[in-house]
């Protein structure tokens, strides 16, 4: 059985050398465990799609609730799926550093990027949009 998930969390180490160990990290773990998604990294704040097998996403949640690279972190959605929507991607990344603002904005009541005051069916809107604006980098 496909599940996605959806979680926000903030960065401890907010350094482009540690964002990219975690890039690095999932994109050499990922595919072995059958794991697809997308991470979106902006201002200090992870938002993250994870689909897969039910019991290998869930004991990723696990992992990453217990990682210390991580603090705050906060499951947004959990949902059966019929198919995958980051099939072809480890781990796509998002940086919302080189983002425009008026992206986030349709989806928020300010322009910074929070998916901690939004629910997890707006940040994957978000997410989707992000993806069908090319917004996705790192694909592989």
């Amino acid at each position: 059985m496909l599940v996605r998930l959806l979680y926000v969390s903030r960065a401890v180490d907010t350094s482009p050398a540690a964002i990219e160990a975690i890039l690095t990290q999932s994109r050499s773990h990922n595919p072995a465990s059958g794991i697809t998604g997308v991470l979106c990294y902006g201002g200090g704040i992870f938002l993250q799609a994870i689909e897969g097998g039910r019991s290998t996403v869930s004991a990723l949640f696990g992992s990453i609730q217990a990682d210390v690279r991580h603090k705050n972190v906060e499951l947004l959605s959990f949902e059966e799926i019929s198919e995958r929507r980051f099939g072809g991607w480890t781990m796509g990344h998002v940086n919302l550093a080189k983002l425009n603002h008026s992206i986030v904005l349709k989806y928020s009541e300010r322009p910074e990027f929070d998916p901690y005051s939004t629910s997890g069916k707006v940040s994957f809107a978000l997410l989707e949009e992000l993806m069908a604006t090319a917004s996705v980098i790192g694909r592989a």
